[in-house]
């Protein structure tokens, strides 16, 4: 696909759009990140939360053997920016610990996972709190004819920008998304084994997974951040602190923990993973990307890495 001179516009500064950019500069093309937060990130979010960053968004990343992004990773942590956290996990039930179980080698990031997203935004022009309304035929941002455009957002996100009836929103038009909420709680002191790391939570309403957030920043802080049960998210997506006391009460009863936290935060995700992540790693159709962990499944931080990059190549090739 040759690209005409201009600069491509790549809507979404999570994981794969940063991705999708550094291809893009790297081939020589002038590029700019439009992205309506404040800071680049995505659901690699990060919060600083009584005076220490608390992952809100992704848990950590993997990465498989020999695969591109593993070398990523890698300098990631030959700088200091990841680290090894662990390769087992718990699952419990609503009643307490039922077994362990091992998987591949999960990093943690010691500054916040979204560390990794200004780590990769450096040198790219990134305009924050800059929200896109519109997205045409052409292509063209707002109206702003564009040589190229990728789309680095949830498929419904990325609907409401474009035409329903085009060629493009055509394939995102009625993808399903599941909302989760994430909890954090904070005691005192840490009143959970140390080897907990973090929880798969089977058969509860409210929440799904547990991470020992000091365990995987390495600073043993006692906090927990609890994902809800899109169910219990989609009950409470309007007044997100009302379901905070079922994630308090799940959290205690799973991980047999006596005393309340003294205190919380709550963090909404109106689209947090796809219910069905699609095996093509991107779209694009004239001049116009989809890319995302909605793509390349499964849905993961490799594989919205991998989406970005595979879709840059593509603008590039």
């Amino acid at each position: 696909m040759a690209l005409e001179r201009g600069p491509l516009t790549v809507v979404g500064a999570g994981i794969a759009g940063l991705a999708c950019a550094r291809v893009l500069a790297e081939g020589g093309h002038d590029v700019e990140v439009l992205d309506r937060g404040r800071a680049p990130g995505g659901r690699l979010s990060s919060r600083t939360v009584r005076g220490r960053p608390v992952d809100l968004g992704a848990s950590y990343l993997t990465a498989g053997e020999g695969s591109p992004f593993a070398d990523v990773v890698a300098g990631w942590v030959d700088r200091g920016l990841a680290h090894p956290w662990t390769d087992t996990f718990s699952v419990v039930g609503p009643d307490g610990f039922r077994e362990r179980t091992s998987g591949p080698l999960r990093y943690g990031t010691p500054e916040g996972i979204r560390s990794l997203a200004a780590d990769l935004a450096a040198g790219l022009t990134v305009r924050s709190g800059t929200p896109v309304r519109t997205v045409t035929a052409g292509p063209a941002v707002d109206g702003r004819p564009v040589p190229a455009v990728a789309l680095a957002m949830p498929a419904p996100q990325a609907a409401r920008l474009l035409d329903p009836a085009g060629p493009v929103g055509g394939l995102v038009a009625g993808e399903v998304w599941e909302p989760a909420l994430a909890v954090v709680l904070g005691w005192r002191q840490r009143r959970w084994p140390a080897d907990l790391h973090g929880a798969f939570v089977h058969d509860d309403p409210a929440v799904a997974w547990i991470a020992d957030d000091g365990d995987r920043r390495g600073d043993g802080a006692p906090v927990l951040v609890a994902h809800t049960t899109a169910g219990l998210a989609t009950r409470n997506l309007e007044t997100p602190a009302a379901a905070v006391p079922a994630v308090v009460a799940a959290v205690r009863a799973a991980l047999g923990i006596a005393e309340e936290p003294v205190w919380t935060e709550v963090q909404r995700w109106t689209f947090a993973r796809p219910a069905a992540p699609r095996d093509e790693p991107f779209a694009l159709v004239d001049g116009v990307g989809l890319c995302g962990d909605g793509w390349h499944a499964p849905a993961k931080v490799e594989s919205a890495w991998s989406s970005g990059t595979a879709l840059g190549r593509a603008l590039t090739a």
